[in-house]
């Protein structure tokens, strides 16, 4: 075996936030992600690879309410729509890196996983949801389908206006199949798992998988899928080049190398933005406490190019 990484691709490494999202631009853009994969495996890397679903799972939430609005067809619950974004994105990873492995003449195969992500029902995150989700209601809206659905709504910012739907978004405690994914990196395989945080699941008393109504932060679960299976690298893909200390202030640095006291430290003083960086340092961080050697957060055509790309260790190297 060669040395194992865990790649995790942001959501704008398929789609990006100005793009309507068709076929063919979330292909074109998830070719030139898979692109620069090429640079490890040629490393000889043995590579697991997870994804983001936040455009995809909300176009599917829309699907849900006009389809019931307009042809009285039933909702899917959440943790179906993610499972339908896992099958759809990993289809189409796993076709596009198989291209890919063909034109570098690379002999490896590809398979992709419904991946099931195990969460605490006890967590405080079903106290509190905090995921926005969906589309943005007028309030009337709102008030009548928390009636009618039990959901809860959180009021958007005052230039977007409506209320939103929030869900829980409990920590990773356990993959399902976590085994069965080491095994095949073993065999030689790039395995896709864990797309979109992971389906989420709890074990009720009987010890019986059951579907829990909330969504999974995706860079905390690969970086706990990384651990479970001894990755010795975690790659997180976003859409800067590096991290950057007091961002879009006048004072402005990249952090290329940092320590994980340093980091941690920087972490505690708000350094990094809440929905944007912050869980993408810890789930970084989580990965270097708990055995990783080197997480990377770069952007992800700035991959192959070493000079580029933050580098967090346990010790400055």
């Amino acid at each position: 075996m060669g040395k194992l990484a865990v790649i995790a691709l942001g959501g704008n490494a398929l789609q990006r936030d100005y793009q309507k999202g068709t076929i063919e631009q979330q292909e074109k853009n998830t070719f030139k992600t898979l692109e620069n994969l090429v640079f490890l495996l040629k490393d000889e890397y043995d590579l697991v690879v997870t994804h983001g679903n936040g455009p995809q799972v909300g176009d599917i939430l829309l699907k849900n309410d006009a389809g019931e609005n307009i042809y009285n067809l039933p909702q899917m619950p959440l943790d179906i729509c993610v499972a339908s974004t896992q099958g759809e994105i990993g289809y189409m990873i796993e076709r596009i890196l198989r291209n890919i492995l063909h034109k570098h003449g690379i002999d490896k195969n590809v398979v992709s996983l419904i991946s099931q992500v195990v969460v605490d029902k006890k967590s405080p995150a079903f106290r509190e949801p905090v995921k926005r989700i969906g589309r943005i209601y007028p309030e009337e809206v709102a008030g009548k389908l928390a009636l009618e659905k039990k959901w809860i709504f959180k009021e958007e910012s005052k230039s977007e206006g409506g209320f939103r739907r929030v869900v829980p978004s409990p920590e990773p405690v356990d993959i399902i199949n976590r085994k069965i994914i080491s095994d095949l990196v073993k065999k030689n395989n790039i395995v896709i798992a864990a797309g979109g945080g992971g389906v989420p699941v709890y074990i009720d008393r009987n010890l019986n998988l059951r579907p829990a109504e909330a969504v999974i932060d995706k860079d905390l679960a690969s970086a706990l899928l990384a651990v479970l299976i001894g990755a010795e690298e975690l790659y997180i893909l976003t859409d800067v080049p590096y991290i950057y200390l007091n961002y879009k202030k006048p004072d402005q640095q990249i952090a290329e190398f940092l320590n994980y006291a340093d980091t941690k430290k920087y972490l505690s003083m708000g350094m990094f933005g809440e929905g944007t960086m912050k869980p993408k340092i810890e789930a970084a961080l989580y990965f270097i406490e708990h055995g990783g050697n080197k997480s990377v957060i770069t952007e992800a055509t700035k991959l192959e190019n070493k000079k580029y790309g933050s580098k967090i260790t346990m010790e400055y190297d």
